[in-house]
């Protein structure tokens, strides 16, 4: 799947199913203006190429002014748009709003990462499947943006063999049959004890996610694969309460990824703002 104006235009169609009302109520249907996006706070950008590609479908000639991933300050201007003033109206809460939501994911993202980098650690930010049906492919895209690991795009690819899989069957058949259905595919296995971790990991898992454990228990997980010999043969993912203010500590303690579902399902919007420009200043 990849983001196309088809899709795009569809939560146009969700804002408008049966017109603009107020638009056409009062603005000339073939009326010109120029407008503006611009950031109402500091951050950084994501959505443009979608901004642009909307606007575009719907007749306006839409000029970026930054690109994906760049850094924005209060003030700084990210797209002009010119066209049908109807046109202009139609797509502006829709372009800010996914704009906004890309941006604010981005930004995040980034600020974990930062945070990451600031203890010197190998970890990688990673998002989950906690996001908002339909909106996916524009979340996913946006943490890829802000520097961090998009993790499975969907049920489709790679095993992770979650708590109520494990209630269903045990580990060690659980992860052979995953083996014997394919071969290319990773397997991950929940564990939220340190027991189930090693057992996971000696069962030939590929990834172990470490669920809902605290620093201290990570920390004895990892003492526990190590005096095992099995630490290097995982991947170790840490996930659940995971925030910026607990980030580093767990980064410290040498886990492979950590996984951080409030990057898009408490997703802070970036503040942007579109406004038309008066003729003279056009």
């Amino acid at each position: 799947m990849k983001v196309t104006a088809e899709y795009l235009q569809k939560f146009l169609a969700e804002d408008a199913p049966f017109g603009d009302i107020t638009t056409e109520a009062i603005v000339s249907p073939e009326m010109p203006c120029r407008a503006q996006v611009w950031a109402k706070e500091d951050g950084m950008i994501a959505g443009v190429e979608e901004a642009v590609m909307l606007c575009r479908a719907e007749g306006i000639t839409a000029t970026p002014l930054v690109t994906d991933g760049s850094a924005v300050t209060t003030g700084t201007q990210v797209l002009k748009l010119a066209g049908r003033a109807a046109s202009v109206l139609l797509v502006e809460r829709t372009v800010l709003n996914l704009m906004g939501r890309m941006s604010g994911i981005a930004t995040g993202t980034a600020a974990c990462c930062s945070l990451i980098e600031a203890v010197q650690s190998r970890a990688r930010v990673a998002a989950t499947r906690k996001t908002v049906p339909g909106l996916r492919l524009l979340d996913k895209k946006a943490v890829i943006l802000g520097g961090g690991e998009p993790h499975r795009f969907s049920l489709s690819d790679a095993v992770l063999i979650k708590d109520n899989h494990l209630a269903l069957v045990p580990v060690a058949e659980a992860i052979a049959r995953a083996r014997r259905f394919s071969c290319y595919k990773t397997i991950e296995v929940e564990a939220e004890t340190t027991e189930a971790a090693v057992e996971a990991a000696k069962c030939g898992a590929d990834q172990v996610l470490l669920d809902n454990m605290s620093v201290e228990m990570v920390g004895e997980t990892l003492a526990s694969l190590e005096a095992e010999g099995l630490r290097e043969q995982v991947l170790i993912e840490v996930s659940g309460g995971i925030t910026a203010r607990n980030l580093q500590e767990y980064a410290r303690l040498g886990v492979d990824l950590i996984s951080v579902g409030g990057l898009t399902h408490s997703v802070r919007n970036l503040d942007l703002s579109l406004e038309i420009l008066p003729e003279k200043t056009a």
